[in-house]
């Protein structure tokens, strides 16, 4: 039951072996928090989660690192645009710092109610710029960029094996290349430094060696990893959309300074889409957890929908599909709570045959279903809820926690109980009984009890 992940830096199924026995290193790229996250966004954050959380179930510690980009991401990948912090600035008439600290207390809040643990370490780049500067004078010192009018930039021609990650055909695009390179020397060469326009006032500059301005969006996230973590370490994750510039210029980065490639497994989640088109803000569909919760969603019917789907695949998001998740939840935490307490020992062939799938490169689809052969069988009760509370220390779904919402039972309804309590107490049974049916019949159930019938509403399996 060896614990296999994919690697996207060689493109092939690995076995994880951890570079050191005490410790897991895991590094996880986030939020640009100029904006909301969009429920996209958010299934990356879902499927990092469960990695870290297939990780502790296999017995290691992690020490889990997060980003939050607060300076230096421009509107294009490619070093052009505007920065995505100022631009929202702009857009909401806050300054560039309480935008920053506005959306990243709402990325946070996010995570909490999709029941996401917080990484061990936040750091955020403009905490970092000492480290960001020694790092692009580590880059320099080794001969790997070149000064423009607008900037200091890494030279990737210097660097043989730039955009191995990406596969990138280097030549073809050289060769290809429509784009305005300005004074780069190289189509795929990027900004480690950027200067402050000399025709407007920028919110976030610092000064550097090289004059006032800020850090390119890539430099943040091998300064940072390299400081918390080391120059390498175990995984380093992102969503697919980073696969072709940003990790190949981290990767670039360490290269140069410290001759690692950063991290030894790189993974990389999948878009979520809606209608077969990606999700982005930059085209409008624009869905954000919130949207789910204002139409009377549990968070977590969104975080089952993920695990519905290899982290590896497509997703597509529908509203139909959303109901059915919705309706799986519920009966899933019926079944639980039904259990009653969870016993001393779970069974060992059930959780073997979880590990087994969520070892295999993160099969929750595998997985959901082995729970849900678990949820039918005949184990006892107290069995069956100490094998699912185990699982759920990596499905993330609260399911031990969870209790039926306590609602007021209408006053027709206790009309129709205090009739058959007096009917009770008169021995009139046969009116006893026809007023139980009646309670029955309109969605209740009555129990009596030393101190009185109790009547609640049936739990309904859909």
């Amino acid at each position: 039951m060896n614990l296999t992940l994919y690697d996207t830096y060689t493109r092939s199924l690995r076995e994880f072996e951890p570079l050191s026995p005490d410790e897991v290193g895991l590094y996880t790229c986030g939020p640009t928090v100029y904006d909301f996250a969009h429920i996209g966004n958010l299934r990356t954050y879902i499927f990092e989660d469960l990695l870290r959380r297939v990780l502790e179930f296999n017995g290691h510690t992690v020490k889990h690192v997060m980003n939050i980009t607060d300076v230096g991401h421009l509107v294009s990948d490619a070093d052009t645009g505007e920065d995505k912090m100022e631009m929202g600035a702009r857009r909401t008439g806050k300054t560039a710092w309480e935008i920053a600290e506005f959306y990243a207390e709402a990325f946070k809040d996010d995570l909490r109610h999709l029941n996401i643990m917080e990484p061990h370490i936040w750091c955020r780049a403009t905490d970092h710029i000492a480290e960001q500067i020694a790092e692009i004078q580590c880059i320099e010192a080794n001969g790997f960029t070149y000064q423009t009018s607008d900037g200091l930039y890494f030279d990737t021609a210097r660097l043989p094996n730039y955009g191995y990650l990406a596969r990138l055909d280097i030549e073809g695009l050289e060769a290809g290349t429509r784009v305005d390179m300005a004074e780069k020397r190289n189509p795929t060469d990027f900004a480690l430094w950027k200067f402050s326009p000399k025709d407007e006032q920028r919110q976030m500059e610092w000064d550097s060696p090289w004059g006032i301005g800020f850090p390119g969006w890539h430099l943040e996230c091998s300064a940072m990893s390299t400081k918390y973590l080391s120059t390498f370490f175990d995984i380093h994750c992102g969503g697919e959309d980073h696969i072709m510039v940003h990790h190949p210029n981290e990767i670039a980065q360490t290269e140069a300074c410290h001759g690692t490639r950063l991290a030894n497994y790189w993974m990389h989640g999948y878009f979520l889409q809606l209608d077969d088109t990606k999700m982005a803000k930059s085209v409008g569909e624009f869905l954000r957890l919130q949207t789910m919760i204002n139409r009377g969603y549990d968070p977590l019917v969104y975080r089952l929908f993920c695990l519905s789907a290899n982290y590896r695949s497509k997703l597509n998001f529908n509203w139909e599909s959303i109901d059915g998740t919705s309706r799986q939840l519920n009966r899933l935490r019926l079944a639980v709570y039904s259990w009653g307490d969870p016993g001393s020992e779970t069974d060992a062939s059930y959780i073997t045959r979880f590990t087994e799938q969520v070892n295999d490169d993160l099969n929750l689809p595998r997985a959901l279903a082995v729970t849900w052969d678990l949820v039918k069988s005949n184990l006892p009760d107290d069995v069956k809820k100490a094998t699912v509370t185990a699982f759920d220390r990596v499905l993330g779904l609260k399911l031990a926690e969870w209790v039926p919402e306590e609602e007021s039972v209408p006053d027709d309804i206790v009309a129709l109980a205090n009739q058959r309590q007096k009917a009770r107490a008169e021995k009139r049974y046969p009116d006893a009984d026809t007023l139980r049916d009646q309670i029955i019949a309109a969605g209740y159930e009555i129990k009596d009890t030393p101190t009185g019938p109790e009547v609640t509403r049936k739990p309904k399996a859909d």
